[in-house]
């Protein structure tokens, strides 16, 4: 008969230290292991069935409470919310089809109004036009600036 140990029992179990230490605490007085001189627990073949035991109890409550029945009383208002999310989305399926539908009749009507008015010959600029840019030449570049400075509540922020 071997005494085990906490990290032994612990590996065997697939838990941790302070999980077995839990255990050891909630088993009954009888069950428990004894310490030695050192205040270490004397872990013997029917305390380890104990632990066992116990983890394996304490295992099956909690997968039968985690997969307990839901209340019908749930069940009821889940019903309700699914069906007006249901509700929802058939509206908000018709407003995105409609709104396609209001595109594709302005897409039309704009290729229209641009069929209607192809611009001419006469219409379209001149290619060497530069009238909107003034190009530096000698007369009015001289490769300084010599900005006078501006005046005014924010004159200061442009120096």
């Amino acid at each position: 008969m071997a005494n085990k140990t906490i990290s032994s029992i612990a590996k065997d179990l697939n838990i941790s230290r302070a999980r077995v230490y839990q255990i050891i605490d909630m088993l009954d007085d009888n069950e428990k292991p004894s310490k030695d001189s050192n205040d270490r627990y004397v872990i013997d073949d029917s305390v380890v069935n104990a632990i066992r035991k116990y983890y394996a109890n304490s295992n099956t409550k909690a997968k039968q409470e985690k997969t307990s029945p839901i209340d019908d009383k749930v069940l009821d208002i889940m019903r309700h919310q699914l069906d007006e999310k249901d509700r929802q989305i058939e509206k908000l399926t018709q407003l995105l089809d409609q709104q396609q539908q209001l595109n594709l009749s302005t897409n039309r009507q704009n290729e229209k109004l641009l069929d209607t008015n192809t611009p001419s010959q006469d219409d379209s600029p001149l290619k060497n036009d530069h009238t909107d840019v003034s190009e530096p030449t000698e007369g009015n570049y001289k490769g300084a600036e010599n900005k006078a400075p501006k005046k005014g509540l924010f004159g200061w922020l442009r120096r």
